[in-house]
């Protein structure tokens, strides 16, 4: 995510490296630098000169403290500029109401039927609300059953009329047919087009006429960079919408868009979705997003999703074991899914600072965890629990059965050794011989 700018603007820092303090010349080889790595991020060069400008006129109005060197100090300078630019603070969703009605709006392809699933979970799941989801695309024959899959994936009602091809009416009615089943969010899933229209544009206004949304969200694919920011201000100007989603930031190497649309239409930045999963939205954390785009990590967001997925009761039962050296393969395959839950795993890693730059050329492969998966599920229940049960001919058996090389389940074997031991060192070493868990 924002690779590219990441690498740009560490290479302006370059400029300030070794240097004593802050001059004129050396402040101005940097504030070029950056300037011209926004624009390559596809960032709008007025709003790139704007921000350079307000830098150089903060840096050169610093005085360096002691232990604080030029090249740290314009970086704080630059978090604090790029925080500002993305909105200063985080913007939360109204869902005020009885019910609360949201109304999604954006481009075909920008993601917004998916976004509005995922939506959907994140009410449900974190905010503990009863959603419905409404199916107001009543031109793409595919919308209301790729919401309807949607919905039963995170088992939530979808509402939608088949033969009617009135979105202000289903709308409506859905409102109503909440209201009747004591739903308290609405979330109504509207028409995209592949480009803007006025015809669209016109529906989609009608549509929060009728139905006066507590929260109007526009929905934009991250990667489309300008026209990102040129779209979102041609739907704000027809619907004055309340926030705005980027959608596929997984994918985005530039970040143009995120930095460029809170400045054009004025509107918080309220949500950033990542892949196809339903449980990869995350509410838009301004400070956080310009720490990791300068690759200082994002440690808070890491805590509170190893908190989302830590469960006090396994990880007193493993501590347990761990103290009595009993830690097994069915504990190890336990472990591993609480991980995986959190999201991809270089993503996850990328937020521990320092780690970003560290693993920019190295390529982590997910497989593996099936290549390992596959391993102890080839075992059978009493090895599972027993590794020391493993000899040579249980080994084969297992390579053979996970379709892996003799060398690869012995390397495993012994790598997983070595984890215990050192699990085992640990709780010696605690006070009590109890390991701290982290986020208890």
């Amino acid at each position: 995510m924002f690779e590219n700018l990441q690498d740009r603007l560490d290479s302006a820092f370059k400029n300030l490296k070794g240097q004593g303090k802050i001059t004129d010349l050396n402040i101005a080889a940097t504030v070029k630098e950056i300037r011209r790595a926004l624009v390559d991020a596809d960032v709008n060069y007025k709003i790139a000169k704007e921000f350079t400008d307000k830098i150089k006129d903060k840096a050169l109005g610093e005085k360096v403290i002691n232990a604080v060197s030029p090249g740290q100090l314009m970086v704080k300078i630059v978090s604090d500029e790029l925080t500002e630019l993305m909105g200063g603070n985080v913007e939360d969703i109204n869902i005020k109401g009885n019910p609360a009605v949201i109304l999604i709006s954006g481009l075909q392809g920008s993601g917004k039927t998916t976004f509005s699933g995922k939506l959907a979970y994140h009410l449900k799941s974190k905010l503990k609300r009863s959603p419905l989801l409404v199916a107001c695309d009543v031109y793409r024959p595919a919308a209301i059953d790729q919401l309807k899959v949607l919905g039963e994936q995170v088992n939530v009602e979808v509402y939608s009329e088949i033969e009617n091809k009135n979105p202000v009416q289903i709308a409506q009615n859905a409102i109503a047919y909440a209201k009747s089943k004591n739903y308290n969010v609405v979330i109504v899933d509207t028409a995209g087009r592949l480009a803007i229209d006025e015809l669209m544009m016109d529906e989609i206004a009608r549509v929060k006429q009728a139905i006066q949304p507590q929260e109007t969200l526009f929905v934009v694919d991250s990667m489309t960079g300008q026209d990102a920011v040129n779209t979102a201000k041609a739907f704000n100007d027809k619907i004055n919408f309340d926030g705005v989603v980027l959608t596929k930031l997984d994918g985005d190497t530039r970040g143009g868009a995120a930095l460029s649309i809170k400045y054009i239409v004025d509107k918080p930045i309220k949500f950033v979705s990542r892949g196809e999963k339903l449980d990869t939205l995350d509410v838009f954390y301004p400070e956080r997003m310009a720490q990791r785009i300068l690759g200082m990590g994002d440690i808070v967001s890491f805590v509170e999703k190893a908190q989302e997925n830590f469960d006090a009761k396994e990880a007193a039962r493993l501590q347990k074991k761990i103290v009595k050296n009993q830690f097994d393969f069915d504990d190890f395959l336990g472990q591993l899914n609480q991980i995986r839950k959190m999201g991809n795993i270089k993503d996850l890693l990328g937020m521990i600072p320092g780690m970003g730059k560290a693993l920019k050329d190295i390529d982590i492969d997910e497989g593996a965890f099936k290549k390992i998966e596959a391993m102890i599920s080839s075992m059978t229940p009493t090895e599972r629990a027993n590794p020391d049960l493993l000899n040579g001919s249980r080994k084969n058996r297992i390579a053979k059965g996970s379709g892996s090389d003799i060398k690869d389940v012995n390397q495993f074997i012994k790598q997983f050794d070595e984890m215990k031991k050192m699990m085992k060192k640990m709780s010696t070493m605690a006070p009590g011989g109890k390991i701290k868990m982290p986020f208890k």
